[in-house]
């Protein structure tokens, strides 16, 4: 954060020099404002311009560059309108060494003025601001936000990339089978009639019940069934 308001103060600092410079003297006796926008193309000559077809423009262009970087805290943005600053004051003075026959420094300002030194310094403090700014940060995803949606490309894994539904599983380990022998069913498998052991291919007899007379009896003939049991009269 400190860094990025830090980043945004020269920034700003070096749009407003960049602009100002035209309104100074730039070689001579002529101010910035005073050279066209195609003499830096097509060669410096004697003809005056307006205020806005003045190498002012670029300058201008510079600065909104820089205002829209800061705003968007985008440290891209703001070289971009450093490069610009010092692009286009590098050219006037390739072009106005071009028409002068040499660029020189002289103290009694013949030469090179101030406004040339506050263009690049304009435009260096716009390249040490896009420096100093952090730029945004990738959002963090927070606690309570939803998982995004998986792609085709990248298949859900665990942990889920989706909020878990009502029904969804929430357990890292598969669903246990089913048991053949007990089924959905809480119970055990029962045969025909009910009963637990009697069921077709369980391995296993019936059980007698309880109250079941399960004595074995002699089988007795029928010519000696009236000798144990005489026909009542």
């Amino acid at each position: 954060m400190i860094r990025n308001v830090l980043g945004s103060v020269l920034a700003l600092l070096g749009a407003a020099a960049a602009v100002q410079s035209p309104f100074r003297g730039w070689y001579g006796d002529r101010l910035g404002r005073d050279f066209r926008v195609q003499d830096l193309f097509e060669g410096i000559g004697d003809v005056s311009s307006a205020v806005l077809g003045s190498i002012l423009l670029p300058f201008l262009f510079a600065a909104l560059v820089a205002l829209v970087g800061v705003v968007l805290r985008s440290r891209w943005v703001v070289a971009v309108a450093g490069l610009i600053a010092l692009g286009f004051t590098v050219l006037w003075m390739v072009r106005q060494g071009q028409a002068a026959g040499g660029l020189a420094v002289v103290g009694d300002g013949s030469g090179l003025g101030w406004g040339v030194a506050q263009a690049l310094g304009g435009g260096v403090l716009l390249l040490l601001g896009a420096l100093v700014m952090s730029g945004r940060r990738a959002r963090t995803r927070r606690k309570n936000d939803p998982y995004p949606v998986p792609t085709d490309a990248h298949p859900d894994t665990w942990p889920p990339t989706q909020e878990p539904g009502p029904s969804a599983q929430t357990s890292p380990w598969p669903e246990p089978e089913a048991d053949p022998y007990t089924g959905p069913h809480t119970g055990p498998r029962t045969g025909p009639h009910g009963d637990p052991y009697a069921g077709p291919g369980t391995g296993h007899h019936r059980a007698p019940r309880a109250d079941e007379d399960t004595a074995s009896y002699p089988v007795v003939p029928d010519e000696d069934r009236d000798r144990y049991h005489p026909p009542h009269p």
